[in-house]
């Protein structure tokens, strides 16, 4: 297993693989890695002829006052994991490589991240699409893997590849969760073990409007009041009914639907989301 330091020298092992007719997938990642990045990694060792990963905890998408020198760091644990799905290169640049001391050169990606996690954390998704096209230009993916744990962020990416002509297909991946419920994340390393128990009450919420949903329920309202009551343990950022493609609001379910939430357990931020498919009237 490779791993590469600056984007000189992966760009040029990407191009020599691509050179000898391989295809490339790609994983970003900030490290911290668990079965939820692991499916992902298993995909693009799956799809691609080669896989690589990055992991760079990235400071544009953390405000002053975030976890930005809490955030977990599991250097050993990382490459072993990743040598055991396969993946044949690391990405690792350093901050002071990613970003020079003058820099001053961001992608701002408009609609799709301007609620949710863009409303409480405006400064987030300029640091996410930015530093997601400095690593495709270093890695140069056919494909790139994300999960829907972060349906925005998918969103976000999505979109950017689309106006920017990228050429990179992203592939997003099915959420991951724990056996109890709770959705992958990294940092779920930062709850006590009340914390934990009480954070459950997240994705119990969801399912019940999974549930509800199933049932036929289309009001939006009726929905997000609902997981509002079952997240009363936590501190909520948002709840929210939002167009799978847009990220927008929606009154009435018609398509197909995220029921997005964030929230604080003590000092640790938490999202979660469904994805519901309403079916298509039989004709």
């Amino acid at each position: 297993m490779k791993i590469f330091r600056t984007a000189r020298e992966m760009r040029a092992w990407s191009r020599a693989q691509r050179a000898a007719g391989k295809s490339i997938g790609f994983v970003p990642t900030m490290g911290a890695l668990h079965e939820g990045h692991a499916s992902l990694m298993r995909a693009a060792s799956e799809r691609d002829d080669v896989s690589v990963i990055s992991i760079f905890v990235n400071p544009a998408q953390f405000a002053p006052n975030e976890d930005l020198d809490q955030y977990p760091r599991t250097w050993a644990a990382d490459l072993a994991l990743a040598e055991r799905t396969g993946i044949d290169a690391i990405y690792a640049p350093t901050a002071s490589g990613m970003y020079a001391r003058d820099y001053s050169t961001f992608v701002l990606v408009g609609g799709v991240s301007e609620g949710l996690c863009g409303a409480s954390r405006p400064h987030f998704f300029r640091g996410v699409a930015t530093v997601v096209t400095k690593l495709f230009n270093a890695v140069e993916p056919d494909h790139a893997y994300f999960g829907l744990k972060d349906a925005q962020q998918c969103a976000v990416i999505q979109r950017m590849v689309r106006d920017l002509d990228m050429g990179t297909e992203i592939v997003p991946m099915p959420l991951i969760r724990e056996e109890d419920g709770l959705a992958l994340s990294s940092r779920n390393k930062y709850l006590s073990p009340e914390e934990r128990k009480r954070a459950l009450c997240i994705s119990r919420s969801l399912f019940e409007a999974r549930a509800m949903l199933e049932a036929g329920e289309r009001d939006a309202a009726v929905i997000k009041e609902a997981v509002r009551d079952g997240m009363s343990p936590t501190d909520i950022d948002y709840v929210e009914v939002v167009d799978a493609a847009s990220m927008r609001p929606v009154d009435e379910i018609r398509g197909p639907v995220f029921v997005a939430v964030a929230a604080n357990v003590g000092v640790t931020r938490l999202i979660d989301n469904i994805l519901f498919e309403p079916e298509s009237p039989k004709s």
